[in-house]
């Protein structure tokens, strides 16, 4: 009978350090992009969501306007949400002409011809970063979702630590799309 615990406590054992390994594997995969990335320079910020970059096209100076995936921010007239929500992305991206990736999913151009990406800079997701203070809502799009989770996730804490928009004091009373839809 003893014999069959000590196995037993091993085969836990095993079970569980295996478990361990599979989760920080996961983690791993998740937290780096991967795969169709571009490097470009971000020439300035247009609102919460969307910036405008150098670098994508043939002609180095040629600017195109990219839009975050997976994310909603305020319009900037929505006052005060929109103006901190651009500000909030200058912050994370930093001074003009910085350097950030570009990784796209599935689908890679809106209805309006933006570029449809998400950035990096400096390892951290900033579509996921922007969501997190609570400047832009995570609105998943078909059929691009690899990072849906991560976004869920993200709005979930600034919901619960009242960050931005989640702030219980002065909360954003309309969506963006409600805004943009009743503003137009």
């Amino acid at each position: 009978m003893r014999i069959l615990s000590v196995r037993l406590s091993l085969w836990t054992r095993k079970i569980v350090i295996l478990a361990c390994l599979l989760l920080l594997m996961s983690c791993q995969a998740k937290s780096q992009p991967t795969d169709n990335q571009m490097q470009v320079k971000v020439a300035r910020v247009l609102s919460g969501q969307s910036i405008e970059v150098l670098g994508m096209a043939e002609q180095p100076n040629y600017s195109s306007p990219v839009r975050l995936i997976g994310i909603d921010a305020p319009d900037l007239r929505q006052d005060p949400w929109g103006d901190e929500a651009k500000e909030s992305l200058e912050k994370l991206i930093g001074d003009a002409e910085q350097s950030v990736k570009l990784e796209f999913d599935l689908e890679t151009k809106d209805q309006f011809g933006r570029t449809l990406a998400y950035v990096w800079k400096d390892k951290q997701l900033l579509n996921e970063q922007i969501v997190k203070k609570g400047y832009a809502l995570f609105v998943g799009r078909s059929p691009n979702h690899k990072y849906d989770q991560r976004l869920e996730r993200a709005q979930q804490w600034a919901r619960i630590m009242g960050e931005g928009i989640w702030n219980p004091k002065s909360p954003m009373r309309q969506t963006p799309a409600e805004f943009r839809f009743l503003n137009r």
